[in-house]
């Protein structure tokens, strides 16, 4: 068995990639490197650069390797940025799934493992959000993520190849300082940043129907994202066109904003200047905490890392890229 993982080369895909590796499946990697980065992959993994919207590519990288399986992971998945750009992210997003997904029919692969969200949601008004909780994404992103598992559950009924959607909630931290996040767009390296600039952390919304008036998220180690998908795509590999399989990915723990903000200063040492209260962003649900009962029950699976391992391995790449970070 060969798994070619698209976008392998960002920061959940180096992930997946070497704990894939690591438990001695073959691998290899697609990447644009429009925001992946080459030196994040073993040496022995081979890296073909391109896009998935090159049929061409895709046919000859399936041949050459003898791919035999697929981990989609490549996407742009900036919701703002979506909101901007629709044109530009249903066409990364679903047109180059649509070509990947004939590439991988006309090959005869057998196995396929889409990297879905819990965008799909929307601002479900429950407890706890199940694979049964409606979709109803709020801006492209999501829907981008939505429309690809009806495309990719279709695919696969219809050529008998085994599919996966993996639906992600806030993935954070990194097993290897190198390895970290590079963007700025969630929650933790945003706080970091503003301490890192001597600026108060912002927390938007304090009157929200949660015990501290602050959102509440499920947050997930990429550590354990990646084994998800180890055992997802070893299931998928066991049972050929066994059908589609939906699942979350978090840890069914919520972690409040207050609180997040709480145990960085923490981590980091930075106590002051204390977090600011602004006003709600349009759209932020109170709370979104994933039930992972699915998966539990299906592949045995659950998440070892608590959300401090998250924040102390999330600093430690953080400072490795801003030195200047520990001095401030």
């Amino acid at each position: 068995m060969t798994w070619l993982i698209t976008g392998g080369a960002g920061y959940i895909g180096s992930h997946v990639v070497r704990a894939m590796a690591r438990a001695g499946e073959r691998v290899a990697v697609l990447d644009d490197i429009s925001s992946g980065i080459p030196e994040r992959l073993p040496e022995d993994v081979p890296l073909v650069r391109g896009s998935t919207l090159d049929r061409e590519l895709l046919d000859r990288t399936f041949a050459e390797l003898n791919i035999t399986g697929v981990v989609h992971l490549a996407a742009k998945k900036q919701v703002g940025e979506s909101v901007e750009q629709p044109l530009r992210y249903y066409r990364e997003n679903v047109h180059g799934l649509t070509v990947l997904l004939e590439a991988v029919a006309a090959a005869g692969i057998g196995s396929f493992l889409f990297s879905s969200s819990a965008a799909v949601y929307g601002m479900p008004d429950v407890e706890l959000v199940t694979e049964d909780t409606p979709c109803v994404p709020m801006n492209p992103y999501g829907e981008t993520k939505l429309a690809g598992e009806w495309l990719v559950r279709a695919v696969g009924a219809a050529h008998s190849i085994s599919t996966a959607c993996l639906r992600y909630f806030n993935v954070a931290g990194a097993t290897r300082p190198e390895l970290s996040d590079t963007g700025v767009f969630n929650i933790i390296p945003m706080m970091f940043e503003r301490i890192t600039h001597g600026e108060a952390p912002r927390i938007f919304g304090d009157d929200y129907p949660t015990p501290d008036g602050t959102c509440i998220r499920d947050y997930i180690h990429v550590e354990d994202l990646a084994s998800a998908h180890l055992a997802v795509a070893r299931r998928l590999a066991a049972r050929p066109g066994a059908g589609d399989l939906t699942v979350n990915i978090g840890t069914g723990q919520g972690v409040s904003v207050r609180e997040m903000a709480d145990l960085i200063a923490e981590v980091t040492g930075r106590r002051e200047p204390a977090p600011v209260v602004e006003p709600r962003r349009p759209g932020d649900p109170a709370r979104v905490v994933g039930s992972t009962d699915l998966i539990a029950k299906e592949l045995g699976w659950s998440a070892r890392h608590d959300v401090r391992a998250m924040v102390e391995s999330a600093w430690e790449g953080w400072c490795l890229r801003h030195p200047e970070a520990r001095q401030s």
